[in-house]
């Protein structure tokens, strides 16, 4: 019985990295279809818009939600005037 264990532990390895590279390639193939389906619905609001005679692209904020929030400040403007 020690023949057939230590095939099934020889095989352990390949097969739990076989796994791992499976779950990755899934979830890139799935992040990739989800993209493409995101960039057809804004073309066809694109589209929709531009048939209706809308001025401009629809607002990103329109089809991904809201728009992000810039919370950083200017930077207080420097002036090269030393004393003098």
């Amino acid at each position: 019985m020690t023949g057939f264990w230590g095939g099934v532990a020889a095989l352990l390895p390949p097969v739990g990295v076989g796994l791992i590279f499976w779950v990755v390639m899934r979830a890139i193939v799935q992040a990739d279809r989800r993209e493409r389906a995101a960039m057809a619905r804004l073309e066809a609001a694109e589209d929709a818009a531009a048939a209706h005679g809308d001025a401009g692209r629809p607002a990103v904020a329109d089809v991904d939600g809201p728009a992000p929030v810039d919370d950083v400040a200017d930077p207080p403007s420097q002036s090269p005037a030393g004393p003098g």
